[in-house]
């Protein structure tokens, strides 16, 4: 992530991952705004091009060629990636509402998520029906269709609700795969049979009459049955009804019709149109609120009326993006004024394609290339980065930003020497503001804390309890303030479930760089909501902490937790037993990722993958462990999982065994470690290959350069009778760890002064 040295002063939030926002996210990148940060909020790590889809459903195309990495394009563009689901907006204190975490402040916002099939309006639909849009959640679906029609051993019956550009596309991208599947499994492709469906006389109404009729010849040659004047009224399981009363039977119903705005926008106060798109001016700004924008599907222009197709949304980007830069510097807006005529290229399902341009219309597989070359070349634009314009360093002021006077005073102080010492803490109202909505887990031990706060917290101990102290603290690696104080909290958490306690109390520290009030405390906020929620799940009370600005965004925490003061069912590293088998409850490789993370080269669903199982807590993993006989147990951290497997052997007495082949793995950690692409921490790490009885044997294993790996609250490690190990694993895999392995066996120490054995 490229470092500004301005202060933020001013937040632009894309809400969706549209192809008008990867424009805009490009262009910040080419000429960024000092002082200016902007923040993409999608549900998906990988957004894909509408135009390529029908070629990945007919198996022309795998999954990354038509999709858009959003965290690796937000990560060229210095930009935050926050993957969460918008559910409202706040007008007036310029907050949007996110699913299941903290509302995100903004100063401008853009919507471009597309739109929302309207399956509600006819009855049985949502339930029965697979919906296409918003086309970031189909792949899923077509798979799980995919894998229906493949193990399905008799004829089966596909209906597509839509006959315009987008379902006839669909259709014959869905049969010319599942005809080929058929086929490669010896089956015949003929038991599979098509229905399309419109509410329309013909199909493609929105195209020229040669277009129609060359679209009905193909469907009519591929044997797809099409039904014309034939709205969709009613569906069922396993059937659906047209207007004109008749039923058909159908294994399968896709959605590709009737779509319109997202419900949460209804919430918003926005002005929409009738079929709930943010209504917009010229200058793609509501038409009813100066810092809310919309480009694409979702937004409806008040003095043209467009047709919803991917063309205008890649057109609006450079609009867009120059109206944003406009209205920062409160200049004037400048009006996007789309094509009449646009060329479309459809294609039918195996590599041929028809082009439509107003009145004109010509087909081939030539026009199929065409068409393939103009969509690989946009791709390219989106994953192939040139060098970038640097931030500009101007003192005493934001250039292209327009500052109240106030803000100009905090921001010339935030980029002047900062003071030490007690004035380098966070101020007062700033804090309390930001602590506010915190609500920590009440605990009667808790004699005084932030419910009162003092100079330091009181913690009662109770009887017959001894206390388990820790303290584990580091700086940011990811751009989403609360998934960082998930993480933190985890990670700090780690140590007391790794020794079977229960935690008690944390007190945090933190530093966070400086900047404009409301822009502080709102890091601030969403930083530590994110970690009190994983406090208070944890049982672990927040009693107090320091928080002080430096460079970088940190956090880390002392926490305390309680065990029975006889050390009775106290897990330590040393009570390892020869014979007992090896335990992980999480797979490894955040180390590497996050090195790629940090360069731009990590796939985004290989970081939200390693973030999910960093927010996955140790508490439950400990408790299955000690259930099952654990005899000792660490969790994994810097060290790796061969530094903190030395730890556990070495006062034990023992020797293990290590299965390479059996480590579970984070996706991608793999394919990084083989780039040569590992983190900071990795070459001391690699020091302890000297524990290894037989490394050079496998010092060219795949796998080998994570047993150095350094681990970001990584899983637990274990002893474990082996009698037991069976049902521990079932267990764990039931408590949700679901890469949970055993990846080796504890032995009797041998006259070797190496104690680790590696197998493959």
């Amino acid at each position: 992530m490229r470092s500004d040295p301005q202060p933020v002063v001013r937040d632009i939030v894309l809400v969706g991952g549209g192809h008008s926002h990867v424009g805009v996210l490009r262009s910040f990148a080419m000429q960024p705004v000092p002082g200016v940060r902007i923040t993409l909020v999608c549900t998906d790590a990988h957004t894909p091009y509408s135009g390529m889809l029908p070629g990945y459903v007919a198996g022309h195309y795998d999954y990354d060629a038509v999709h858009i990495d959003l965290s690796r394009l937000a990560q060229f563009a210095g930009a935050r990636f926050i993957r969460a689901e918008v559910i409202g907006m706040d007008r007036t204190e310029r907050r949007l509402r996110l699913r299941d975490r903290p509302a995100l402040a903004y100063d401008l916002a853009s919507i471009n998520i597309g739109s929302t099939p309207q399956v509600g309006a006819v009855p049985g639909a949502a339930e029965h029906a697979v919906a296409v849009k918003p086309i970031h959640r189909f792949n899923q679906r077509w798979l799980e269709l995919l894998a229906r029609i493949d193990a399905h051993a008799g004829p089966a019956t596909i209906a597509v609700v839509g006959g315009g550009a987008g379902g006839v596309e669909l259709t014959l991208a869905m049969q010319f795969r599942l005809r080929a599947t058929l086929r490669a499994h010896g089956r015949d492709p003929d038991a599979l049979t098509f229905h399309l469906f419109t509410a329309d006389a013909m199909v493609l109404p929105t195209h020229n009459a040669a277009v129609q009729r060359r679209f009905a010849d193909v469907l009519r040659e591929r044997g797809v049955q099409v039904h014309l004047d034939a709205a969709v009224q009613e569906v069922q399981g396993g059937r659906l009804r047209t207007q004109n009363g008749a039923w058909f039977d159908a294994d399968e119903i896709v959605w590709v019709t009737q779509a319109g705005g997202a419900a949460w926008l209804k919430g918003t106060g926005l002005a929409l149109d009738d079929r709930g798109f943010v209504r917009v001016n010229d200058a793609l700004q509501s038409v009813d609120d100066p810092r809310v924008f919309a480009a694409g599907d979702v937004a409806s222009m008040d003095n043209y009326r467009l047709e919803k197709a991917g063309v205008f949304a890649v057109r609006m980007a450079a609009p867009l993006a120059r109206n944003l830069r406009r209205a920062l510097a409160q200049q004037p807006l400048q009006p996007y004024r789309p094509q009449r005529r646009w060329l479309a290229l459809i294609s039918t399902g195996d590599r041929f394609a028809v082009a439509s341009r107003g009145g004109l219309s010509f087909a081939g597989a030539w026009v199929w290339r065409w068409k393939d070359w103009i969509d690989r070349r946009f791709m390219r634009r989106f994953s192939e980065f040139p060098p970038m314009d640097a931030p500009s360093d101007a003192p005493g002021g934001v250039p292209g930003v327009a500052l109240t006077q106030e803000e100009s005073l905090q921001a010339v102080s935030a980029i002047a020497m900062r003071c030490g010492g007690c004035g380098a803490k966070v101020g007062a109202n700033v804090l309390s503001r930001a602590l506010a909505e915190l609500v920590p887990a009440p605990s009667d031990d808790v004699l005084i804390g932030l419910h009162a706060p003092d100079d330091a917290a009181i913690v009662r101990v109770p009887p017959g309890k001894a206390m388990v102290h820790t303290v584990d603290f580091f700086r940011a690696f990811i751009e989403d303030p609360y998934v960082f104080g998930q993480i933190a909290a985890n990670h700090a958490l780690g140590d007391i479930f790794a020794m079977g306690a229960q935690p008690q109390s944390a007190t945090a520290i933190a530093t966070v760089p400086p900047g404009l009030e409301d822009k502080v405390e709102d890091l601030l906020r969403q930083m530590m909501t994110g970690a009190v929620q994983v406090l208070d799940a944890a049982g672990c009370a927040l009693v107090g902490g320091h928080t002080g600005e430096g460079r970088e965004l940190a956090l880390g925490f002392a926490v305390n937790g309680l065990v029975d003061a006889s050390l009775q069912g106290v897990l330590r590293k040393g009570g390892m037993r020869a014979g007992d088998v090896l335990v992980l409850t999480k797979p490894i490789g955040t180390g590497t990722l996050f090195a790629a993370h940090a360069r731009g080269t990590a796939r985004g669903r290989w970081v939200q993958g390693a973030l999910d199982v960093m927010r996955q807590s140790n508490q439950a993993g400990a408790r299955v462990l000690m259930a099952h006989g654990a005899t000792a147990c660490t969790d994994l951290t810097g060290f790796g999982l061969l530094g903190h497997l030395v730890e556990m052997t070495r006062p034990s007495g023992v020797d293990a065994r290590l299965r390479l082949s059996a480590l579970p793995l984070l996706d991608g950690a793999q394919a990084c470690v083989a780039q040569g692409i590992v983190s900071s921490l990795q070459a001391s790490n690699v020091r302890l290959r000297r524990a290894l009885h037989n490394q050079a044997e496998f010092v060219q294993h795949p796998r080998y350069p994570l047993l150095f790996d350094p681990q970001t609250a990584g899983g637990l490690l274990a002893s474990i009778p082996a009698a037991q190990a069976g049902a521990c694993i079932d267990a764990l895999h039931a408590a949700g760890y679901a890469d949970a392995a055993v990846i080796g066996a504890v032995m009797p120490q041998g006259d070797a002064p190496e104690p680790i054995t590696l197998v493959d």
